[in-house]
């Protein structure tokens, strides 16, 4: 085995959350090394904001790895792999410095200035996209707009911390609202339409399987590492979370329950919704990515914990226990999810509703089984236009901690009319990270290999498969058309 395969690899992913890690033994295929750091969002922001500052990330990522650097030998760490939320809007002056905190991908203060950019593109582009909170800021922020002059995601900005250079690639960067993944480039017409100016703003796209940098003085004290260690292109989480997850060849569907709910496998192709609902990404491995975002996924039932056991260690085991007990369709309760608005369907300024409250409809066990079938029914409605897409979902893998939940898992099998399985390592967006660092650091050796050849020995389900029970198909696809209509009515 060659050094690049007996090495140790970081990968990091940058969340809304908070900051997970992991290191890598390539030799072994095993995880030796994990930390996190939690944070929030900013708050007192207008309604529909949703920020963080990237000094939260950088200082977050410097704690973690703080963490990870005392349980390894550090001279094994041949490379780092960056996973990054997506869509956020990191604005830079001319030193690099930030101008102002990130909008994020929850952001739905911009709905506005989406729906305009989806007149002038003459196809919808989401609010929760960059596109639209670049034009926000020319708009509401002048003298902001005035000092910008380098756009980055939040990956990216983490690259230039550790790297000192300006990168893109094309998965994160599809998710923009102005880039073309058939080409893989942006569309300048598109930009243009924003402002003339933003052509210029833009950094130059790293090809996958290409480097973005290496450790600079800076980002080496940052990482604990040594000065000149790889750093690869990195990615947006989903486009990390499927190498992490094995989605590095056709066939494999993931559905990661995070905060937002997301559904994606590769595609050697692209797949391009004219609705607009099931996004057309390119991935992080030369391939596609067809992807659905749900916004309100893991956010309603945490919901429902903090207003019955805020503080309580067990309190998903005690809720889970009660939802259990309740009957499939919560006894005529229905949970139409949208705490944030949502973006699959495109409903952006909706909210969370309750329909069929009766006596007794208000117990924690009711109301966390409506908050599970309200969030799962969503995801089964865009897993339904998936399949219109001509995608097949003949068995998913399910990453994020929500995956553990033993309900929920029968309940996702039933909506989705699919047998779903567990992946053992959950943070699969810190693995994607480095995984794609090993891979970047092959191929920069000279090795012709396939990302899917390293991926998929290294990705292990946990348990048997969780089949769809048959009568509660039934129900929930019964249960499918009434929210359907329900939302239709309601919005």
């Amino acid at each position: 085995m060659s050094a690049v395969g007996e090495g140790l690899w970081v990968g990091l992913d940058v969340g809304t959350q908070g900051t997970k890690g992991v290191v890598l033994d390539a030799s072994s295929g095993t995880i030796v090394a994990r930390a996190s750091r939690g944070y929030g969002l900013m708050e007192g922001l207008s309604p529909g904001a949703a920020e963080q500052h990237p000094d939260t990330w950088i200082d977050a990522v410097r704690r973690v790895c703080s963490e990870l650097m005392p349980q390894v030998d550090r001279s094994r760490v041949l490379g780092v792999g960056i996973s990054g939320q997506q869509h956020g809007f990191v604005p830079l002056d001319d030193d690099g410095a930030v101008i102002r905190p990130a909008k994020l991908w929850c952001d739905t203060e911009t709905s506005a200035e989406a729906e305009e950019l989806s007149r002038l593109y003459e196809r919808p582009v989401p609010t929760g996209f960059t596109a639209s909170k670049i034009l926000w800021l020319k708009r509401h922020e002048p003298e902001n707009w005035s000092r910008l002059r380098t756009i980055l995601l939040p990956h990216d900005y983490v690259n230039f911390r550790l790297t000192d250079t300006f990168t893109m690639e094309a998965g994160d960067a599809s998710g923009m609202g102005f880039f073309d993944p058939r080409s893989r480039m942006f569309d300048l017409h598109e930009v243009s339409a924003i402002d003339p100016r933003v052509c210029d703003m833009l950094p130059e796209l790293v090809a996958a399987g290409e480097p973005a940098g290496r450790l600079s003085p800076e980002g080496a004290e940052l990482l604990g590492l040594p000065e000149g260690t790889l750093v690869s292109a990195g990615g947006g989480d989903n486009m990390m979370s499927a190498i992490g997850s094995g989605a590095t060849r056709p066939g494999v569907v993931v559905v990661s329950l995070g905060t937002s709910g997301t559904v994606f496998c590769h595609a050697s192709e692209p797949v391009v919704d004219p609705d607009g609902l099931i996004a057309p990404f390119c991935d992080s491995t030369g391939g596609w990515l067809p992807l659905l975002c749900v916004m309100n996924l893991t956010g309603v039932t945490e919901e429902v914990r903090n207003g019955f056991f805020p503080d309580a260690a067990d309190a998903h085991a005690r809720l889970t226990a009660a939802a259990d007990a309740v009957a499939p369709g919560c006894d005529g309760l229905l949970w139409i999810p949208y705490l944030q608005g949502e973006r699959v369907p495109d409903l952006p300024s909706a909210t969370g509703t309750l329909l069929g409250m009766r006596p007794g409809s208000l117990t924690a066990g009711h109301l966390f089984r409506a908050a599970l079938e309200g969030a799962s029914l969503n995801l089964a409605w865009g897993v339904a236009r998936m399949r219109d897409l001509g995608i097949p979902v003949d068995g998913v893998r399910l990453v994020g901690g929500a995956a553990r939940n033993p309900l929920w898992r029968s309940v996702l099998a039933a909506c989705l009319d699919a047998p779903v399985t567990v992946l053992e390592e959950s943070e699969s967006g810190a693995l994607g990270g480095a995984v794609q660092a090993l891979w970047t650091a092959r191929r920069e050796g000279g090795e012709d290999v396939a990302i899917d050849d390293l991926a998929s020995p290294l990705v292990a389900t946990e348990g048997d498969p969780v089949s769809p029970d048959p009568e509660l198909v039934g129900v929930y696809r019964d249960l499918l058309a009434r929210f359907r209509e329900e939302v239709t009515r309601l919005f």
